[in-house]
């Protein structure tokens, strides 16, 4: 697969943009939804799971803003797949947390992805590519022994063609994946975020077209808790 084009954005201001030490803690707020609210215990640790997880080196990984609307509490990361100077896939991973329960979740907690890359031509072409993309967000969360509840979720092959003045541009195509899906809760009610968090991750690599790493690959990194902007 080629370059996925740029990066997501956060929906309040992009990736690449320098933040001070007061937009950055007011980030950090609003990702953990601690406006004005304590915190609830399980949706700490769901959180401090995610930010300790190992991950493979190939995968960026960092803190974003996170949606206010969606739950009480969400928390949520930005991850770019990186072969030298080359972005191969992006995506975004949110963990959403209501106490009271979700009726539509069937649980405290949920998972919202977006996963995106361009594409080779030929791999565009083939009409079960959306089947196979599909397959494989469920086959990573199966290899790590994961189970999830109420899976749910789109895949979207575009196409763009450039005319006028960008016909020069070759055409481009790009698949997206879109999905949510409820985290079985365990001790304490609190998921294992972390190895969702590796299969996402998977996920990613696999839409990037990188090699398999298993669970116990040694060549993986510990998450950051803050990084700076990355260019690439």
């Amino acid at each position: 697969m080629a370059a996925a084009q740029g990066r997501l954005s956060d929906g309040a201001g992009g990736m690449g943009e320098s933040r001070g030490h007061d937009k950055e803690n007011e980030a950090n707020e609003a990702n953990d939804g601690t406006a004005g609210e304590a915190v609830p215990a399980a949706f700490a640790a769901a959180v401090d799971a995610l930010r300790s997880a190992r991950l493979r080196p190939q995968v960026e990984v960092e803190p974003t803003r996170a949606p206010r609307r969606l739950a009480p509490f969400a928390y949520a990361l930005e991850a770019t797949v990186v072969d030298g100077e080359q972005d191969l896939a992006d995506g975004r991973l949110v963990l959403l947390h209501d106490p009271a329960g979700h009726d539509a979740w069937r649980g405290a907690f949920r998972l919202v992805t977006l996963v995106r890359a361009e594409l080779e031509p030929e791999m565009a072409a083939d009409p079960l590519l959306p089947e196979v993309c599909w397959s494989w967000l469920t086959g990573a969360l199966q290899a790590r022994g994961l189970t999830c509840g109420e899976p749910s979720g789109t895949v979207t092959r575009a196409s763009s063609h450039y005319f006028g003045g960008l016909s020069a541009r070759p055409a481009a195509s790009q698949i997206e994946i879109r999905a949510s899906w409820t985290p079985r809760e365990g001790l304490g009610g609190v998921p294992d975020t972390a190895a969702h968090l590796a299969s996402w991750c998977d996920l990613l690599a696999q839409v990037a077209g990188l090699p398999p790493a298993g669970p116990g690959d040694a060549s993986v990194v510990t998450l950051p808790q803050r990084r700076g902007p990355q260019s690439h």
